[in-house]
């Protein structure tokens, strides 16, 4: 009989899979652990409510092994034995307990695979790692996928997934529907109805983890109810977001994916983000229970609605962790744009005159939330328009939103957001003047400044900041094909028209917070 190895199993904090293999073996002389590390509470300024939704999703999927009967030591970030590195933490602990063997799941930071491969070379003991077992996709399948063709548009992985899972497809090669995408059907405005559902939230006491945070002396952003945490924090309460998702809000998710509103921070979204990239649920369980659900309610759900959803997560979420490890390290210095600006200081308490920024960046500070279109369309815009330094726009988004991890934060901000890579993601930026914001929201309805205005004292600063931008950057564009549109309409105006414009957005970019 072969002789036990005791093994030591480290697991990370977007590494809670109830489902992995891992835990489907024998857990003789198997030992493992998870850490509330400085290391990563300070690689950037967090939002309070991520440090404790990681904290606290770590401590009950800590907890719901032990209750399994599996060996787990974890450090709380402020034990007297925890080092605050992975490195001295591993080798304290292989050195105590007598380990014999090192495991570990691949990490989805490139930061993190690094140094776990240089632990593993320092230890004088066997290492081995093993796949998450969350994602549809390996870490080189977008490579593969595009090797030989000129441009990575992700609709045509997106229809490569749905092809090799089977999913919506009427047969081998065609859609449901007879589309792939319904894009075209998701940009409505929302003025009013139909009645949005509360989201599913939750009212946790976490005062307690908050004061433990505080003792720590971790710097953090943003607001919290220590009295009423909203957000989930096991399998349990993931899977009651998703079921409710699905009987309440899947509806009419398609229709208003795009939509902003003041009253309503979630709209119809599903507030899942968080618990896919800690992977308490997986990218699967979600598509399949979203699928199932509309199967079942064809009666009453257009297929167009589920498609935007599944789309999200089995196009553009797989798409861009491929793009993250196809492109990484040289991926998180691109500055193609060359722009150099620092983000306003409004982003880190709201203080601006300008509505929809008001808002989104308010909304943010107090849900550590906000949906792809605000992301995009309003503090992106604005800081693309602002022409910001790729650096300080990431590390704003990787520290204010709770889903952030850098995998799916980087390639969505210096990729979408900023155009930063010159466009490996998108074909063109996504910039817009007032009235794309005005379109599809009710931000400019109250507004200091007037959408209708291009340069005047009570213009909206994104008209004038978005010719400027054009003016400033049509030397990246010439060739872009799909900014000949406006690049034409850029050259009619007028060099009075421009000069103002020019003027406008300076006196914008210099002095910001005056706006």
């Amino acid at each position: 009989m072969a002789k036990k190895v005791k093994k030591l199993r480290l697991i990370l904090g977007d590494q809670l899979n109830h489902q992995h293999s891992w835990f489907q073996e024998e857990q003789d002389d198997t030992i493992y652990v998870l850490m509330e590390m400085r290391q990563e509470t300070d690689y950037t300024v967090h939002h309070i409510q991520k440090v404790v939704g990681f904290f606290l999703a770590m401590r009950n999927f800590a907890e719901y092994l032990t209750n399994r009967q599996y060996e787990v030591i974890y450090y709380h970030i402020n034990d007297k034995e925890n080092n605050q590195t992975l490195a001295e933490n591993l080798k304290q602990l292989i050195k105590k307990n007598d380990i014999e063997k090192f495991e570990y799941q691949l990490p989805d930071e490139y930061r993190l695979d690094q140094q776990l491969k240089e632990i593993c070379k320092s230890l004088s003991i066997d290492s081995e790692a093993y796949d998450t077992e969350h994602f549809l996709t390996t870490r080189n399948d977008l490579e593969k996928f595009y090797d030989g063709k000129k441009q990575m548009t992700m609709e045509y992985f997106y229809r490569d997934m749905r092809k090799k899972y089977d999913i919506m497809m009427a047969t081998k090669n065609d859609p449901e529907g007879g589309k792939w995408n319904f894009d075209k059907s998701n940009r409505k405005k929302w003025t009013g109805t139909p009645e949005i559902p509360h989201e599913r939230g939750f009212r946790k006491d976490v005062s307690h983890l908050v004061k433990e945070i505080e003792q720590a002396g971790i710097k953090t952003m943003g607001n919290i109810n220590e009295k009423s945490f909203n957000w989930p924090s096991s399998r349990e309460d993931s899977l009651s977001v998703l079921n409710y998702f699905c009987k309440n809000l899947l509806v009419h998710f398609g229709d208003f994916q795009d939509a902003l509103h003041t009253d309503h921070a979630y709209l119809f979204h599903s507030r899942l983000s968080f618990c896919m990239n800690t992977k308490m649920l997986s990218p699967k369980e979600v598509i399949d229970s979203a699928i199932s659900y509309y199967y079942e309610h064809k009666d009453k759900i257009d297929i167009s609605q589920v498609e935007g959803f599944v789309r999200q997560i089995l196009g553009w979420r797989e798409y861009m962790r491929g793009i993250y490890w196809l492109k990484m390290p040289g991926y998180r210095r691109r500055n193609k744009l060359d722009n150099q600006n620092e983000l306003p200081p409004f982003y880190w308490d709201g203080k601006t005159k300008m509505n929809c920024l008001h808002h989104a960046i308010t909304q943010s500070l107090d849900n550590a939330y906000a949906h792809h279109i605000q992301r995009l369309m309003i503090t992106g815009n604005y800081a693309l328009l602002t022409q910001c330094h790729p650096d300080e726009v990431d590390a704003w988004y990787l520290g204010i939103y709770i889903d952030a991890i850098e995998w799916v934060e980087i390639t969505n901000t210096r990729g979408m957001s900023q155009f930063a890579d010159g466009g490996i993601v998108a074909t063109k930026p996504y910039v817009s003047s007032g009235s794309y914001i005005n379109k599809m929201s009710n931000y400019c309805k109250n507004c200091h400044y007037k959408v209708s205005k291009k340069t005047e004292n009570d213009a909206c600063p994104f008209n004038s900041l978005y010719w400027n931008f054009l003016d400033d950057k049509k030397e990246f564009f010439k060739n872009n094909q799909r900014m000949n549109m406006m690049m034409s309409l850029l050259e009619k105006k007028d060099a009075k028209e421009i000069s103002k414009i020019k003027e406008r957005a300076a006196l914008i970019i210099k002095n910001p917070t005056d706006f």
